[in-house]
C-alpha cells in the first residue's frame, strides 16, 4: 500500500463554474476519486477515498452515546461530497462547500499531509499569520519526540 503525503502551498483560482485546478503533483493520488468536506476553521478538506475510508473506520467506532462525536460526525458527514477530477485536474466544488469555507476566486491549496486543504487566499494569509508565534513557540509538550 502506497502512503500519499501532501505537501506544499498552492494558489490556484476558482473559475465561474465553481472548479478549481489541483495541484500537479496532487493528481495521482487523487485520480482514483476525492472527498470533499467541510474542514476545521473554515477550509474544505480534500481526501482521497482510501483516506476517508480510514477516517470513516475511525468514526463509527466513536460511541453513540457521545454527544460530540455524534455532532463532529454529523457536521463531518454532512457536508462531504464524492467528486471525480476531469481531463484538465479540475474539481467542482459544490456550492455549499464554497459557501461554507466562503471562497471566492483566489484559493490557497494547501498540503496537510493525509489531505490537502482549500482556503480562501484571504482566509488562509489570516490565519497563517495569526498562527505565526504559536508555531515559533511551539516544545516538545506538544510534539514530544519531534526532533528539529
Amino acid at each position: 500500500m502506497v502512503v500519499y503525503v501532501f505537501l506544499g502551498t498552492h494558489t490556484p483560482r476558482l473559475d465561474v463554474k465553481g472548479r478549481v485546478i489541483l495541484p500537479a503533483k496532487f493528481r495521482e493520488q487523487l485520480e482514483p476519486g476525492v472527498i470533499l468536506t467541510r474542514g476545521q476553521e473554515r477550509c474544505i478538506y480534500v481526501f482521497t477515498v482510501a483516506e476517508f475510508e480510514r477516517i470513516h473506520e475511525q468514526l463509527r467506532s466513536a460511541p453513540l452515546s457521545s454527544k460530540q462525536a455524534r455532532d463532529y460526525i454529523r457536521v463531518f458527514l454532512s457536508g462531504a461530497s464524492d467528486e471525480a477530477l476531469d481531463k484538465q485536474g479540475r474539481v467542482t466544488i459544490p456550492q455549499n462547500l464554497r459557501e461554507y469555507a466562503g471562497l471566492n476566486r483566489e484559493l490557497t491549496v494547501i498540503g496537510a499531509g493525509s489531505r490537502a486543504e482549500i482556503w480562501d487566499s484571504a482566509a488562509w494569509a489570516a490565519y497563517l499569520e495569526a498562527q505565526e508565534q504559536s508555531f515559533s513557540e511551539t516544545d516538545d509538550d506538544l510534539l514530544p519526540g519531534i526532533l528539529l
